[in-house]
This record gives C-alpha cells, structure tokens and sequence, in this order.
C-alpha cells in the first residue's frame, strides 16, 4: 500500500551538443523527496537524435556523463567525492546549472506517495515519450 503523498522536486537532464546553437533533448530525470529519503536518476541516450544535432559528437562520452549522473543519485562510491555527499546536496549539485553539453532543467515539484514510480513515469513521458496523448 503506498504511503502518504509527500513533495518531490525533479529536473529534466538534457544534452546541448553544441552550446551554442541551444539545441537540446531530454535524456534523463533527476528526482528527489526528502519526506521518502529518496533520490534516483535515470538516463538514456537517444543517439539518433544526438547524431542528427551533432554528426560529429562522441555518443560514448556522453554516455559517460549521462551514466555519472546516475551513479552520482545512487551514491555509488566510485562516482567520486561528490558521491558520498548526503541526498539533498547530491541533488542540488546535479541540478546545478552549467553551460555544457550536459544541462539540467529547472527544478519542478509535485506530490508523491511512491517517488521510484513517479521517477519511472517522468523518464517515460518526458524521455521516452512512451507516456504522452496519442501516442
């Protein structure tokens, strides 16, 4: 039975491949709810829309990147330092703006009684587009 619904903020994880066209897709969520003590990440490379933005951009270094984010939420010790931070802060380090080929979103709140669900749903509809009217 799902527990009481309690806030969550998340950002879209988008890759620029050329800054300085502002050319971007989604490849990832970053969610986070205190209330659950959760945080997770999931990422995909769509790389053929990264080869249509940017013939000449290596999929595997992003991927690289994208797989970092995701062991940065986990907390995974191999992510290095900024890994072992506590979840609020490794949340906040993640949906830090930067201007590299990596970007996240603005953060967005919601209400959640099962934020690895809600994770799921986000990275399908705003990913995968597997969740969207008509499709």
């Amino acid at each position: 039975m799902p527990g009481p619904r309690e806030p969550f903020e998340y950002a879209i994880v988008r890759v620029v491949p050329r800054v300085e066209r502002g050319e971007a897709f989604n490849a990832g969520i970053v969610l986070m709810s205190r209330p659950h003590r959760f945080l997770g990440a999931r990422t995909q490379l769509d790389e053929r829309v990264l080869v249509a933005l940017a013939p000449d951009c290596d999929p595997e270094i992003v991927r690289a990147h994208l797989a970092a984010i995701e062991a940065v939420a986990a907390g995974e010790p191999e992510a290095g330092p900024i890994a072992a931070l506590s979840a609020p802060e490794r949340f906040h380090w993640l949906v830090s703006p930067s201007s590299t080929i990596i970007q996240p979103s603005e953060v967005h709140t919601g209400l959640t009684a099962e934020p690895a669900a809600t994770l799921e749903h986000l990275f399908r509809t705003l990913v995968l587009r597997t969740g969207e009217a008509g499709s």
